[in-house]
């Protein structure tokens, strides 16, 4: 790529690049018929991954609360449910998300095959926006594409999109790339208001998604270094995102009023603990996108991964990947811009302010990771070996990846088939994972299909998950009473759900209170026939 001399203006500094040049064989004219071809395979291929999930059912994993027991959201879309959506619900604000839920069950009711393929729907949306957003904002077509292949089947992005519970990851997808595509048509024509506006209008309404896009006015600030290259002082560029952080505070503001009560104590969750495994994080996520193996829908925390030596080798790779992206950042700027937006986008997740007591989350990485595939797709395309078939073997390499990504997210998805597939995965992907055996012990214990019913195996993951909780939590000590009572044990089960009781009332878990008195009545009841 030629590069041209710097320009700049009040001591913004940038370097004009020349326009990225067209593949060698492609015109304009090309494009107009390549485009929707290539958005027609970026929709087939997505559905061949992730299509099998309108045979899932739901799992027992969030999608309870926030679908088929979920009362309000069940009814589908009432004047209450709009009342309510906008209120704090299930640790955080997002109102949009709820509504979507809410329109779901408005037409297919508690099937979950519908609520699957409203999150394919959406994901596909997102993937071809990204695709067409790219390529307006850079010109180059196959990168484009390339980028938004690797966004739209890699096994990372399974658990955003075969989970329910997680509409809210592919509907702030969807309003993330609407608010950079309107930036972008902002950006390249004369200042107005109505299209300032737009932007605007699309942040909030992702925000009322997932709070998870705070981060997006950085993420404007770093396309108008590149592609975008716009030549407004750095001054005029950072005044004129003002209003979107101010719109990320107030989002931010609302979630920790929303999380206050699910986030870790420094005493069960010490900030050097957080520090460290923030940072460990990071290289984790990028490992994963190399080698996706071993993926779950839990990671508990492991002092394994904290040792100093790991600590010590995370933060090398940190700091030699940032001096890198910064020291070629004039003649390599995609570099800067993927780097820091998969740093930024993380840190919203990256455990400082710990909710929930996962280490880290394949979720997280939706749209983070854009920002990486981004770098190393520019960084490919801008090599030259001087082969002589070098476009060919790119094009060979280009396929054998998407295809090998393909068939690893394929299988990733079909471990969402149902509760007991995606528990048992977890637990042999995973080392003592309290989480998995108290959820998959609730399974056996509970489950409306009695071939699932095993009460003897429940009590065995319920005990275990007790014993590795200090037998202090009382939604495990609930699981095991479960277990005691479908195993015949109701005298076990009356003490375990007693402990249970008194820890639920210390805590301050009413609804959970509740549901204990009324089980104990059962098991009194169950108790009460074997004698």
């Amino acid at each position: 790529m030629q590069i041209l001399p710097f320009a700049c203006t009040d001591g913004y500094m940038i370097r004009r690049q020349s326009p990225p040049q067209l593949p060698v064989g492609t015109s304009r004219r090309d494009q107009r018929w390549l485009v929707p071809v290539l958005c027609l395979v970026l929709a087939a291929i997505t559905f061949a991954v992730f299509g099998q999930t309108l045979r899932h059912e739901f799992v027992n994993f969030d999608d309870g609360g926030d679908v088929y027991k979920n009362p309000v959201v069940g009814r589908g879309l009432t004047l209450g449910g709009l009342v309510w959506a906008f209120s704090f619900h299930s640790s955080n604000w997002m109102p949009l998300t709820w509504l979507s839920h809410m329109v779901d069950c408005q037409f297919y009711g508690l099937h979950a095959g519908g609520h699957h393929l409203t999150n394919v729907l959406l994901h596909t949306a997102t993937v071809i926006l990204l695709f067409l957003v790219l390529r307006q904002m850079t010109g180059a077509l196959w990168q484009s594409a390339f980028v938004a292949a690797v966004f739209a089947i890699h096994p990372l992005r399974v658990e955003s999109v075969a989970w329910v519970a997680e509409r809210k990851d592919v509907l702030s997808g969807l309003f993330f790339m609407l608010t950079i595509g309107a930036y972008v048509r902002y950006a390249r024509r004369p200042w107005s208001w109505r299209r300032y506006a737009l932007v605007m209008f699309l942040f909030a309404m992702g925000l009322m998604c997932k709070p998870m896009l705070v981060t997006l006015p950085v993420v404007l600030l770093l396309l108008d270094y590149w592609p975008l290259q716009r030549r407004e002082s750095a001054r005029r560029l950072v005044l004129e995102k003002l209003p979107f952080l101010a719109l990320s505070a107030a989002s931010s503001f609302a979630t920790l009023l929303a999380q206050n009560e699910a986030m870790q104590s420094t005493e069960s969750c010490s900030l050097p603990l957080r520090f460290g495994n923030a940072l460990v994080t990071c290289m984790v996520y990028l490992g994963q996108m190399i080698w996706p193996a071993r993926l779950a829908v839990y990671y508990p925390y492991s002092h394994n991964n904290l040792a100093a030596w790991n600590l010590v080798l995370a933060g090398t790779l940190l700091a030699g990947l940032s001096t890198v992206a910064w020291v070629r950042r004039r003649t390599e700027p995609w570099i800067l811009v993927g780097w820091v937006w998969y740093l930024a986008m993380l840190a919203p997740v990256a455990g400082i302010i710990q909710v929930g007591a996962q280490a880290h989350a394949d979720r997280y990485t939706y749209l983070p990771q854009i920002g990486i595939y981004m770098a190393m797709t520019w960084l490919a395309g801008d090599w030259s070996l001087g082969w002589k078939h070098q476009r060919a073997a790119l094009g060979g390499l280009i396929v054998a990846v998407t295809g090998v990504l393909m068939v690893c997210a394929w299988k990733q998805t079909g471990y969402w088939q149902d509760s007991e597939t995606l528990w048992n995965h977890t637990l042999a992907s995973t080392t003592s994972n309290a989480l998995a055996q108290n959820n998959l012990a609730w399974l056996l214990a509970t489950s409306p299909k009695a071939s699932l019913r095993n009460g003897d195996k429940a009590v065995e993951l319920a005990q275990q998950a007790n014993a590795l909780t200090g037998g202090k939590n009382p939604n495990i000590l609930d699981t095991l009473a479960a277990a005691f009572a479908e195993a015949g044990r109701f005298d076990d089960a009356m003490r375990t759900a007693q402990k249970a009781l008194e820890l639920a009332r210390a805590a301050g878990q009413q609804d959970l209170v509740e549901e204990l008195n009324g089980e104990m009545k059962r098991y009194e009841a169950g108790l009460a026939c074997r004698q």
